[in-house]
C-alpha cells in the first residue's frame, strides 16, 4: 500500500482523473482516480477500467469496461455499486468467474442431446433383439409419461423431482406402468453418463427419499389365476385338440411346455433346436431375465413340425394376417370351448400341482421346469441344463398324462 505512488503512474493532476487526461493518456500504466478506481493503459487504443479491492485479505481487481464504452462519469458510478458489493460481503472475482462458468456449463448442456434423443437412440439400437410387446410399449410409455416432463432436458438437467413430478400422478393408479417406466428412464439415463463417474447418481433411482415423497401405495393382494384341475386335463386336451384355428394349436404348445403366454406368443424358429429337442427361449424374454432351455415332448414337437409346414417369417405361431397374435388369443379360444373361468396363465398352476401330487420329481427339477426363481443352487443346475433330461422326462410324462383321458397317471420315480 505504502509504494503506491511509486507504483501507479498517475497523470500531472493529483487526485481524480479528467476527461481531457484520460483522453490523451498513452504511457502504460495504472492511473488511479480516487477510491480504487483505476484507467489501467496497455496501449495508445488499450484503455480499461478497473476496480482494486482487498477481499479477505487478497488484492482483487474487477473490471469495469473499456473507456471506449464507458465514460469517467459512468465508471465513477459503477466503482460505487462495486464498493457496496463488496462492503455486503461479495467477491466480485469470484463471482464473475462462477458466472462465466454457470454460463458455460449451460452453453455444454444445450449442446448436449436432449432426453428424448437419447431414449430414440437406445430403442434404435435395441429394436432388432426387441420382443413385439417391447418395441410397443417402449416408445409409447416414454411418449406419454416421460417426455412432457423431461424429453427436452439434458441428462445432466434431470433432477429426482422432475421424477417425482412423472410418477406422482401413476404411482397408485398404475403401478406397473410407474415402474417400468421409471425403470426406463433410469435405464436411459444410465446409457449416457460416464462411467468413471463416481461421484454420479442416477435421478431416477428409487432412493429412500423419492420413495417417501410418492404417495403410499397400498398392499399389493395376491392374486391367483384360475387353473383348472388336473383331473379335468385329458378331457379338456382331447375337447382343445378338435378345436380349428392356430390360436387352438398355440394354446396346446403352451399347456405341453409350460411356458408363460408372451414366451409362447412371441416364440421364433431360431429358438427351436430340432436335433436336441429343445427351445431356448433367450433372457431378454424371460421373467428372470435368464435363457430358458425348454426340453420339447413328442407332442410339442409334432406341433412345431405342423407350424413349419408352408411357414414364413421368424414367429411360429402367426395369426391370420401373418403377424403377430395378441396375447388374448388364447383366451378367446377358452371361452369358445367354454373354460372361460380359466386363464392361460393358470395352466402353470395344473403343471405344478400335478408334477407336485402326482410324480416323485424333486423341487428344483419342476421350479426349473416352471423357469421359477432359483431358491437353491440346485434349482439353478436344473435350469442351466446340466440336468436337462430329467426336465425332460417330467415334461414327457406330462404329455403323456394330458394324452391318457380318464385317467389319473402317478409318475413315481426315482430322481
Amino acid at each position: 500500500m505504502g509504494s503506491e505512488d511509486g507504483f501507479y503512474r498517475r497523470t500531472h493532476m493529483p487526485g481524480r482523473l479528467k476527461p481531457l487526461d484520460i483522453e490523451r493518456q498513452q504511457t502504460p500504466g495504472k492511473y488511479a482516480d480516487g477510491d480504487g478506481l483505476y484507467l489501467i493503459v496497455t496501449g495508445p487504443t488499450s484503455k480499461n477500467w478497473s476496480y482494486r479491492y482487498w477481499f479477505e485479505g487478497k488484492e482483487r481487481w474487477h473490471g469495469l469496461g473499456s473507456f471506449k464504452d464507458v465514460s469517467l462519469k459512468e465508471a465513477r458510478i459503477a466503482r460505487d455499486a462495486a464498493r457496496q458489493q463488496v462492503r455486503a460481503g461479495v467477491d466480485l472475482v469470484a463471482a464473475k468467474r462462477s458466472a462465466r462458468e454457470a454460463q458455460k456449463a449451460a452453453a455444454t448442456i444445450e449442446a448436449a442431446a436432449t432426453f428424448q434423443q437419447c431414449a430414440e437412440a437406445y430403442i434404435r439400437e435395441r429394436w432388432s433383439t426387441w420382443s413385439g410387446k417391447h418395441r410397443e410399449q417402449w416408445p409409447s410409455s416414454l411418449k406419454r409419461y416421460a417426455y412432457p416432463t423431461i424429453g427436452n432436458l439434458a441428462i445432466a438437467e434431470i433432477k429426482p423431482s422432475h421424477i417425482f413430478e412423472i410418477l406422482a400422478p401413476i404411482w397408485i393408479e398404475k403401478r406397473e406402468t410407474a415402474n417400468r417406466v421409471r425403470g426406463r428412464i433410469e435405464t436411459i439415463i444410465a446409457k449416457n453418463v460416464d462411467v468413471d463417474d463416481i461421484e454420479f447418481r442416477n435421478p431416477a433411482e428409487l432412493t429412500k427419499q423419492l420413495r417417501e415423497k410418492l404417495p403410499r401405495r397400498p398392499k399389493k393382494a395376491v392374486q391367483h389365476h384360475p387353473a383348472l384341475p388336473y383331473a379335468e386335463m385329458p378331457s379338456f386336451m382331447l375337447a382343445l385338440s378338435a378345436a380349428p384355428g392356430r390360436a387352438a394349436t398355440m394354446l396346446r404348445f403352451l399347456i405341453l411346455t409350460s411356458c408363460r403366454t408372451n414366451e409362447v406368443v412371441e416364440a421364433n424358429w431360431s429358438e427351436i433346436d430340432r436335433p436336441l429337442a429343445a427351445w431356448k427361449i433367450p433372457g431378454e424374454r424371460m421373467k428372470m431375465a435368464q435363457d430358458h432351455m425348454v426340453p420339447l415332448s413328442t407332442p410339442a414337437l409334432a406341433i412345431i413340425d405342423e407350424m413349419r409346414d408352408g411357414s414364413q417369417g421368424e414367429l411360429i405361431f402367426q395369426n391370420p394376417d401373418g403377424g403377430q397374435f395378441s396375447e388374448n388369443a388364447m383366451l378367446a379360444v377358452l371361452d369358445r370351448l367354454g373354460y372361460g373361468h380359466v386363464t392361460v396363465h393358470g395352466f402353470r398352476s395344473t403343471f405344478a400341482t400335478w408334477a407336485e401330487e402326482c410324480t416323485d420329481y424333486p423341487d428344483g427339477v419342476r421350479e426349473a421346469a416352471l423357469a421359477h426363481k432359483y431358491k437353491t443352487e440346485t434349482t439353478a443346475a436344473y435350469q442351466r441344463g446340466q440336468k436337462l433330461e430329467k426336465r425332460r422326462a417330467l415334461m414327457s410324462d406330462w404329455a403323456s398324462y394330458l394324452a391318457t383321458p380318464g385317467a389319473i397317471i402317478s409318475t413315481l420315480r426315482s430322481a
